[in-house]
């Protein structure tokens, strides 16, 4: 993206582009928001701007969701009344948002640049609504948490039980659904936090925050009748053993692969799950070995009736609450990230 310096006092009238200086840099400020660098590199259809807010939603969904289509769904809306809200905004700017990159959007300079300040705006109208609805101290509290397809559900239970406990009232509203979809309703404030086992990926482009919860090792197990036979030489026993695994898009699949490889062991696996619970439902009716985090081993054996075979602290699972804020203030999320750490994640 071209960008141009103009002096505060320059006469647009006689203006020669040739005689100012250029700048392309966007650069984070101090709290990681991008903003032009010196403060006055801006496009020159920007000065003297009014901005149409509802363009400026419309772009913003955009952005958040990934696609026009996404956003359209969200909105209610067609994907050509975004399209053309989007052109309105972008010869109102003087400049390009997106650019193609094979079938996605991608935010240019410009957009970023946009986006940052259309994110922060919408996000204190999210808050501002929120005060203006008559929420006081000793109200209700409703907390909206997304929990990852692959993050286990005892796991997510354990690590939610928190705010069931606490003295003030809270609401709790679960969803569950791949991290993507998550993350794109975090970025448009339909959700408070997400509950995953992986990060964020930078090259999203979402406002969001990795709070990691803790680590933890890897336990494996079977039914009763195999357990004895299994345990014997682990984990070498595994070799040509039926094997439940989790899905390929889990970061437990990816490391589970190369240990295997590490060690040498082929097992047999005869099944996938992006579901946990639904893959601890096979591993109880003998279908093969499972692995679930360790920090939950006593709630596995007590609800399936299975046995441990062996584990591995070369294996670990880490498990993050994403949030919109980079400093977590919600009194409920404050209480799920302190006892995961100092409790859950402690116990081995």
């Amino acid at each position: 993206m071209k960008m141009i310096y103009i002096h505060p006092h320059m006469d647009e009238e006689n203006f020669d582009i040739d005689r100012v200086s250029r700048c392309g840099d966007i650069v984070p400020d101090e709290s990681g928001r991008m903003i032009p660098d010196r403060g006055t590199t801006v496009p020159l259809a920007m000065h003297n701007l009014n901005l149409n807010l509802k363009h400026l939603r419309y772009f913003w969904a955009v952005a958040s969701h990934g696609s026009i289509a996404r956003a359209s769904e969200a909105l209610f809306v067609t994907p050509q009344t975004i399209s053309g809200q989007l052109r309105d905004l972008e010869e109102q700017i003087g400049d390009k948002l997106f650019r193609r990159e094979g079938r996605n959007l991608v935010l240019t300079d410009t957009g970023r640049l946009v986006f940052s300040y259309a994110d922060e705006m919408f996000r204190l109208g999210v808050e501002l609504q929120d005060l203006l609805s008559g929420r006081t101290p000793g109200s209700n509290i409703t907390l909206r948490v997304g929990v990852a397809m692959i993050v286990p559900k005892l796991l997510a239970y354990r690590v939610l039980e928190p705010i069931l406990q606490m003295q003030e009232s809270v609401r709790l509203i679960c969803s569950e659904a791949p991290l993507v979809d998550l993350l794109a309703d975090l970025s448009v404030h339909k959700l408070d936090a997400v509950l995953a086992d992986s990060p964020v990926n930078p090259t999203l482009n979402i406002r969001a925050y990795n709070h990691m919860l803790g680590e933890s090792g890897v336990t494996f197990f079977s039914a009763p009748e195999r357990a004895d036979g299994l345990r014997k030489g682990f984990p070498e026993s595994l070799e040509g053993e039926e094997m439940l695994m989790p899905g390929s898009g889990s970061s437990l699949r990816r490391d589970l692969d190369l240990w295997f490889e590490r060690n040498r062991i082929s097992p047999r696996v005869i099944a996938e799950f992006d579901d946990r619970a639904l893959m601890k439902a096979f591993g109880e009716r003998g279908a093969g070995v499972f692995t679930t985090p360790t920090a939950v081993e006593n709630d596995v054996l007590q609800k399936y009736g299975v046995e441990v075979i062996g584990r591995s602290e070369e294996l670990t699972e880490r498990f993050y609450l994403i949030s919109a804020e980079r400093h977590i203030k919600n009194p409920a999320v404050s209480a799920i990230t302190e006892v995961a750490r100092n409790t859950l994640f402690q116990q081995r």
